[in-house]
């Protein structure tokens, strides 16, 4: 080899090594979004590829600091907004070998965790930190109940699916299935708030994100008799459409039964009204399988009557309800169930899950579904319960609580609680409803 190309080589090396820290810092901060809902916040980084990062609590004053490695960053750091309830300022400098520091100005201690997410189709590689108080939240005293009313309402978790940092499924005009879903999910509420002896409750009542996991703690929170995940579907043929409706597949019954009696939280609770931290394993198993197939069965027989409901206003890509391993269908003791509305990806549909109309159509339609499975099968202790057990009876003259309640073979306390009435006083031509 010749002095020359030696002499070019060595050159062509040199070059190489000097461009190395150039080539190693090849990652980029593209952006950043902040999204809050009632658990707390989400800071996401965007970023061009699989970030190598650290992510530690530094105080006085409290702040969350981030360190990625090789990184540098495309543009500017968001603004906080001023009343927000965690983050004074989100700033940020780079570090010593091309790192980049960013730097979360806490108001106050909070508890943060960070994880990952890969591409999907509407964003790239993500870094994730979530963010809460660590503040003890302070129990506000639910409403005095209303005199003589023993009896309560049907209460049923309304989940509208994705959200936040998590679109779901898109349509060819750009329709986002987390804000479809929303829009039914609030019309499907109101509608059933509607009916005499129904309250809903939204699980997710913005555009924020929330876990699986989180879905089903709050709809056992609020102590629901049934829960209902609304979503859009999404195939690559766009001429695929119809509604389904999912429950429980067996396989995810007995996963979600192991996973229940390994987790000592789950196991203190009360899964249909039964404590299992003070039961052995086996029994423990034998009243959560018990719990699980009137779940099941309850989740089939609800299903099928949303099913056939939807079936009357729009076409059904599937006639008969579908099992799957959905982790929000997976509460043992609350009947379970998730309706896919229609097909986002279907042009026509898509347009028609934007119409407000059709959306209340849909409402209306599971609405009716849910009415006639607990008309069958109303709960304990709820008003549609007293209603369906009910006869009624004409006051004449002379009659006297006393007497009708001896004649019925029943407390004058339960006919004063069916009636709702403050006394024993009643007069001729009442109408009191008597139980059966």
């Amino acid at each position: 080899m010749s002095n020359k190309k030696i002499q070019i080589a060595i050159s062509f090396f040199l070059l190489l090594l000097c461009s190395l820290p150039l080539i190693a810092a090849n990652n980029t901060i593209s952006g950043f979004r902040v999204w809050d809902s009632p658990e707390g916040s989400r800071l996401i980084i965007d970023l061009a590829s699989k970030p190598k990062f650290e992510v530690f609590r530094l105080d006085n004053p409290e702040r969350i600091v981030i360190d990625i490695q090789q990184t540098r960053l495309k543009g500017k750091v968001p603004r906080v907004k001023r009343n927000h309830s965690l983050l004074k300022k989100v700033r940020s400098a780079p570090r010593k070998n091309r790192s980049r520091r960013i730097v979360l100005d806490t108001k106050g201690k909070i508890n943060y965790r960070s994880y990952e997410l890969l591409p999907n189709r509407e964003y790239g590689h993500r870094l994730v930190i979530e963010l809460n108080s660590t503040e003890p939240v302070v129990a506000i005293a639910p409403p005095a109940p209303k005199p003589n009313k023993a009896l309560r309402d049907i209460i049923i978790a309304i989940d509208a699916g994705h959200g936040g940092e998590d679109p779901g499924a898109s349509g060819r005009n750009g329709t986002r299935e987390k804000h479809v879903v929303l829009h039914i999910a609030k019309k499907l509420k109101k509608v059933i708030d509607e009916q005499n002896g129904f309250r809903a409750v939204l699980v997710r009542k913005g555009d924020y994100y929330l876990s699986l996991r989180k879905r089903m703690e709050i709809a056992r929170e609020n102590s629901a008799d049934m829960f209902i995940s609304v979503h859009a579907d999404a195939y690559k043929n766009p001429r695929v459409k119809g509604s389904s409706v999912f429950v429980l597949s067996e396989r995810g019954a007995s996963d979600e039964a192991a996973k229940w009696i390994a987790d000592q939280e789950n196991s203190a609770d009360l899964v249909g009204g039964v404590s299992l931290d003070d039961k052995d394993k086996t029994l423990a198993m034998v009243l959560l399988d018990l719990s699980q197939t009137a779940t099941t069965d309850a989740s089939v027989r609800v299903a099928d009557n949303v099913l056939s409901e939807i079936g009357k206003i729009g076409p059904v890509h599937n006639d008969t309800v579908q099992h799957a391993r959905f982790v929000v269908l997976k509460s043992p003791d609350i009947p379970s169930l998730l309706v896919e509305t229609a097909f986002i990806s279907n042009p026509r549909e898509e347009r028609r899950l934007n119409d407000q109309r059709y959306q209340l159509k849909l409402a209306n339609a599971m609405l009716r579904g849910v009415k006639r499975y607990f008309k069958k099968n109303p709960p304990p202790n709820t008003l549609l319960a007293q209603a369906e057990n009910t006869q009624t009876l004409l006051v004449e003259q002379g009659d006297t609580l006393s007497q009708i309640a001896r004649s019925l073979k029943v407390s004058i306390a339960t006919l004063k609680s069916y009636n709702q009435m403050q006394s024993e006083n009643i007069r001729a031509g009442q109408v009191l409803n008597i139980p059966f």
